[in-house]
């Protein structure tokens, strides 16, 4: 067997970082390598291939982990040390027999990802947030925070955007209710998107983000950019900074969101809030920005207004009944989504906020998904059920569509 590690030593080593080497150059040092194997006879041509592949992967990309993000079929990879690696495939956890030749090596690879995005882990900065080249989102929690190691879960979306028309084949919605969520969304209706973790929040708000007409100024803020707004020329995408140590200070979606509103949007859309932001995002849409949109993580509409209350008092000591009225006057239609016990996504309800009347937000449910019954593999059956017109019309028709 050859020695792997070996080979990659020894390829660092005639690597000339005085000046810039081109992926061909890359490959012609590898394979001069291999050859030199190939002579003392121990590699067959599906080794030959292999190491290749490997090497290269392992000098210009994400060694182990290169061949995981390439699939589309995986949508998320969880890396717990260098020697405990999972992936979520159609739904499924699995474990796979792979690991990194040692912690270095996934130090390197965790390095690699923070620079190409211009950020910084260590041990005095353990947690960061990142993106890959291909969109992918990325976490890493380093030692002394993560116990077992340095832990890497990268969110992997698929390379062609997620569709209405997707999501009604996988009957996580149906035509009516898509119809009816566009309307809203071309009348600019303000819209938040809550859900818990994995319920595909961030995909379903790029899906409503692509109802905006074309010829609208819209600025998307983000920890980490990941909407993908094709159909928008006029689009000015925002991202969060973490403070380094260059002396760069911090830029939060606080900052981002205020900023925002001197740049002249149409709209604005916040990929999440998760703490004071929520007071600046519930600003933007009283002050006349109307069809932004935003999510949050909630396990009930209901409930992620008691979330947004608690991460208003985060950013500004206010009375409960101030917070309240700038919540029903700010967001118009709430929808929620949940993950079912057969691992499908699906809307489970969509609520108009119908005020604000005896120190609470009135609510009024539109469509709820109403389970019927599971197949005998598993599945889940129902249908997505109307329970109340929509009470404010205004902009429906002021837009034409009422």
């Amino acid at each position: 067997m050859v020695e792997k590690e070996l080979l990659r030593r020894e390829l660092w080593n005639r690597i000339d970082y005085s000046r810039e080497i081109s992926d061909d150059e890359i490959l012609e040092m590898i394979d001069e390598l291999i050859l030199q194997e190939v002579r003392k006879g121990k590699l067959s041509l599906e080794e030959r291939k292999k190491l290749r592949t490997e090497l290269f992967h392992a000098v210009r990309k994400l060694d182990i982990l290169q061949d995981l993000v390439d699939d589309p079929a995986i949508t998320e990879i969880m890396i717990n040390g260098k020697d405990r690696i999972f992936v979520e495939k159609k739904g499924k956890m699995e474990r796979l027999d792979a690991e990194f030749d040692s912690e270095d090596k996934l130090q390197n690879v965790i390095q690699q990802i923070v620079a190409s995005c211009n950020r910084v882990v260590n041990e005095s900065t353990p947690i960061v947030d990142a993106r890959l080249d291909n969109g992918s989102r990325v976490n890493i929690v380093l030692k002394p925070i993560a116990l077992n190691g340095p832990i890497v879960t990268i969110r992997r979306f698929p390379e062609k955007p997620i569709s209405m028309e997707d999501l009604i084949a996988y009957r996580s919605i149906n035509r009516e209710l898509a119809n009816f969520l566009q309307r809203l969304v071309r009348a600019k209706y303000n819209i938040f998107v809550s859900g818990g973790t994995g319920s595909g929040k961030t995909t379903f708000l790029n899906v409503l983000s692509n109802f905006i007409p074309a010829d609208e100024r819209i600025i998307t803020i983000e920890d980490s950019a990941e909407l993908q707004l094709f159909q928008i020329e006029n689009l000015v995408s925002l991202e969060t900074r973490n403070a380094n140590v260059e002396n760069c200070r911090e830029i939060s979606i606080r900052d981002l969101i205020k900023t925002s509103l001197r740049m002249r949007p149409s709209r604005v859309i916040v990929g999440e809030v998760r703490g004071g932001e929520a007071l600046d995002m519930l600003q933007a849409m009283n002050t006349g920005h109307d069809g932004s949109m935003s999510t949050g993580h909630a396990n009930s509409a209901k409930d992620m207004l008691a979330r947004l209350e608690t991460m208003v008092l985060m950013g500004m000591d206010l009375p409960l009944s101030a917070i309240r009225q700038q919540i029903a006057a700010g967001i118009d239609v709430i929808v929620h989504l949940g993950r079912l016990r057969d691992k499908s996504r699906k809307i489970l309800e969509v609520v108009e906020v119908t005020g604000y009347a005896d120190g609470e937000i009135t609510l009024s449910p539109l469509y709820q998904f109403e389970e019927r019954k599971s197949t005998s593999d598993g599945n889940v059956q129902g249908e997505f059920a109307q329970k109340n017109k929509m009470q404010f019309l205004h902009k429906l028709q002021t837009a034409g569509l009422g």
